[in-house]
């Protein structure tokens, strides 16, 4: 599946924002994965899809508001961010912060599992750990990540080659312990 064109994003932008429900239905299914994608690397991969789903209601709450069409993934991007910042700062209280952070090495008679490959990635800075989840989890293309993001496709290349390479090292302390 190709990643849709900026033009066909502008009518259903138009439309959303005027109150049609399939126009905004199906931006949904276009950026859900990118949504996805950047909550993934910031929050517990189980509270992602609820967050998710807060993101979308945010926006479709806000859409006519957005001044520009033409920036509607920048700033739906901008809202999982700070979305996924909020949760952190109402979550504080209740769930402690070890709990995240703590990684158990796995047994060597057993592979990484998904929640441990995970962890291995959210350890990458940033920059990397975005590119990257959206690339191993959402399964985007270079092309689709730069076209979702707005990164220049040498941007995405060079973001997944550095972090494939901080990711190989991470793995191979990982593996050691």
């Amino acid at each position: 599946m190709t990643a849709p064109e900026i033009s066909d994003d502008d009518g259903l932008v138009r439309a959303a924002a005027a109150g049609d429900r399939a126009a905004f239905g199906e931006l949904y299914v276009r950026y859900a994965r990118l949504v996805h994608g950047i909550l993934l690397a910031r929050v517990p991969p189980e509270q992602a899809d609820d967050l998710v789903q807060d993101v979308f209601l945010s926006a479709m709450r806000q859409l006519r508001g957005l001044r520009t069409v033409a920036a509607f993934r920048g700033w739906l991007g901008a809202i999982a961010r700070n979305r996924a910042m909020d949760h952190f700062r109402q979550a504080r209280p209740q769930v402690p912060i070890e709990d995240h952070m703590k990684f158990e090495a796995p047994r060597q008679d057993s592979g990484l599992g998904a929640l441990e490959v995970l962890d291995v990635i959210r350890r990458l800075p940033e920059a990397y750990r975005e590119t990257m989840i959206l690339r191993l989890v959402e399964g985007m293309t270079g092309p689709e990540i730069a076209q979702q993001t707005g990164l220049t496709p040498d941007s995405v290349r060079v973001n997944l080659c550095r972090g494939m390479k901080m990711l190989r090292e991470l793995w191979g302390g990982v593996e050691a312990k």
